[in-house]
């Protein structure tokens, strides 16, 4: 039976690019529509066009002109406002001729021009915000959501008078699986893992404190303990070197592709704050002790981190306070007492919010395309 013009589901058109914070929930999202049967496109700016991977390298991609309008001299933001107003004006363009039933917009100043020239239009605007705190671009362009969909349950700057779904964080469904999992023990086959995140990004404390924090512990528990530990390509022959000595397992790289793996293994990550992390942590159930950056906009790597403290699932602690005899002290708490780590893993677990794809693609065929329809 073929399906005719009347039954062919509408174009929804994706806008993100930047950072994998933005990206991956919209590459997530883009192949759940396209399960569904929809058509999905996806604007960007042109450091995302043709160069992403998965769903989003499968559909068409249009790149427009976009700039941050933050930080920087007066120059650089004259020409990322000129940059932003062109780019409306393509988005515009790009609108009227494909006449999409919604955008959706997942932060980010990439997305900014595709998100304006909707609400400029009268297309319905969904946003996807992934931190505590919403960000400048979704601040801004919230006042004319017809949806907010959020990864946490409690959100910052977010408009009253919106319509918001709690739909989680798309996460690989590789970490999803492993939901169910149950924490190793601690004993002769089972070594204390400890997984370190963050370090690509900059975190060079991690290499610093820890090696020190691991001194402190005795040569037989030292011996109890593996270390998996995430630093830049540049750092890993310096951290290498701080761990000379100690006799404790350390694998050091840049980037770890088995990471479901590595998270299945482990009994505490050390980490930064990014949502990408608390949900992942969250989902597995893996306590944490979380450093969140202090340079990160409107401090929402703090915010985020309050979640899991306040459900007892981790513990966190501010970089001008992360020492290593801080360190060392949450540590060995947790290595002796197996009782607290299930305790943590479980109340990470409690907070979890699965299946986030197709709660976000349930809340815009509900609140956007049916309405549209009149269904």
């Amino acid at each position: 039976m073929k399906t005719t013009e009347k039954d062919k589901k509408p174009l929804i058109i994706v806008t993100a690019g930047g950072s994998g914070g933005h990206v991956y929930p919209a590459e997530s999202l883009a192949e759940e529509l396209l399960k569904r049967g929809y058509e999905v496109e996806l604007v960007t700016d042109s450091r995302g066009k043709d160069n992403y991977k998965g769903s989003l390298a499968k559909i068409p991609n249009h790149a427009v002109l976009a700039g941050a309008l933050v930080g920087k001299s007066k120059l650089f933001k004259l020409q990322s406002l000129a940059k932003t107003c062109i780019g409306i004006v393509q988005s515009a363009l790009l609108l009227l001729k494909r006449k999409p039933v919604c955008v959706v917009g997942f932060g980010g100043y990439a997305s900014f021009p595709c998100a304006m020239a909707a609400i400029l239009l009268g297309n319905d605007l969904v946003l996807h915000e992934q931190n505590s705190v919403m960000s400048r671009t979704n601040r801004f362009l919230s006042k004319y959501a017809a949806l907010i969909a959020q990864s946490f349950r409690k959100v910052k700057y977010t408009p009253q008078d919106i319509k918001t779904v709690l739909t989680g964080m798309p996460v690989r469904q590789s970490i999803v699986a492993l939901h169910e999992r149950k924490l190793p023990p601690v004993d002769a086959e089972h070594k204390f893992q400890i997984l370190v995140m963050g370090g690509s990004q900059g975190a060079k404390v991690f290499g610093d404190v820890l090696p020190a924090a691991i001194a402190r512990f005795s040569a037989d528990q030292r011996k109890q303990i593996k270390i998996f530990q995430q630093c830049r390509a540049d750092d890993v022959e310096a951290v290498k070197e701080a761990y000379k000595g100690l006799e404790t397992e350390v694998i050091l790289s840049p980037f770890f592709e088995n990471m479901p793996e590595i998270y299945n293994g482990s009994h505490v990550i050390i980490s930064l704050a990014g949502a990408s992390s608390i949900c992942e942590i969250a989902i597995v159930g893996l306590p944490s002790v979380l450093v969140p950056l202090p340079i990160a906009a409107d401090d929402h790597q703090t915010s985020n981190a309050r979640e899991i403290e306040d459900a007892r699932a981790g513990i966190v602690i501010r970089q001008s306070d992360f020492t290593a005899v801080k360190l060392h002290q949450v540590l060995e708490n947790l290595l002796q007492d197996h009782e607290l780590l299930q305790l943590m893993a479980d109340s990470a677990k409690k907070i979890a919010v699965l299946n986030a794809a197709e709660r976000f693609a349930d809340a815009i065929e509900k609140e956007i395309i049916t309405k549209k329809s009149g269904k």
